[in-house]
């Protein structure tokens, strides 16, 4: 962890502590590629040296991969999903040639597609074609009644002013929910947990903001209710540039290692006890 995972925390379980809640810690290990348990066991040992507390038992996604893909068959079973045989070169390609139609979203090109014909599909499916689950807004839309009216609530930092914003899960396109041979995308698998655990905020860097007009479509087909959202600032480094795992000087453990103090850490944050 470096100085923006621990300011991310240190909001979200400061929130959590004048609310009189509890700080929901969840292990995203859906792409097993580049997860590792010494990853884990460090996150943990960072965290406790900030002072930070959390619910047990935590959640490990990888624990729970049958949980997501029941929910992404759900959807699947109602209709809203398709599948789409489209390599990352092809749509580009499709996206080359008609880029009015895929417009620049929080992701990259909203790429938006469209079911195969059924005799397509079973020849692809014959042949053992990898494919991408897509979510298809129009279907979406169509089933979901008052898709128009999407909101979710935005709070500042502090919980002192909120808002209601209008939903736009259009930016996103028809986005990729799971695939053949994995479960659930990190959209639905965060979606599903909150849900189940019964997340009332989810507090969050602000990078992540658009992400919330996706994740209200998804609370709305799971027929869940929705969290109330806060997008804190991100931290940076001298040259204003958002700090990244590979950047060794504002590791926690080298902070503490250099004997650097959480009272520090928060000071060096502007967080104040």
């Amino acid at each position: 962890m470096h100085l923006g995972h621990a300011f991310s925390a240190l909001t979200a379980f400061g929130a959590a502590q004048r609310a009189g809640g509890t700080l929901a810690l969840r292990i995203e290990d859906i792409d097993q590629t580049r997860c590792r348990p010494e990853f884990e066991a460090a996150i943990y040992e960072d965290l406790r040296w900030l002072g930070v507390d959390w619910a047990e038992p935590v959640r490990r996604q990888s624990d729970h991969m049958a949980e997501y893909r029941a929910a992404l068959d759900a959807l699947i079973a109602r209709g809203l999903c398709y599948r789409c045989f489209k390599t990352r070169t092809e749509i580009l390609g499709d996206i080359a040639r008609a880029p009015h139609l895929a417009p620049s979203g929080p992701e990259g090109p909203a790429y938006v597609g469209a079911p195969l014909d059924a005799e397509e599909e079973r020849m692809l499916l014959a042949e053992g074609a990898p494919f991408a689950w897509r979510l298809s807004l129009a279907r979406a839309e169509a089933a979901l009644d008052g898709f128009g009216a999407l909101h979710f609530i935005e709070e500042d930092v502090d919980g002192a002013d909120r808002r209601r914003i209008a939903a736009a899960p259009g930016m996103f396109g028809d986005v990729v929910l799971g695939r053949k041979d994995s479960g659930a995308s990190y959209h639905l698998a965060s979606v599903h947990d909150d849900a189940r655990a019964g997340v009332t905020h989810v507090i969050r860097g602000e990078d992540l903001g658009p992400a919330a007009h996706l994740h209200t479509l998804l609370y709305a087909l799971l027929e869940a209710p929705a969290p109330v959202y806060r997008h804190h600032r991100l931290i940076t480094d001298d040259q204003g540039r958002r700090l990244a795992k590979r950047d060794k000087a504002v590791a926690l453990r080298a902070l503490r290692e250099a004997g650097v103090t959480p009272a520090e850490v928060r000071a060096r944050l502007g967080l104040i006890d």
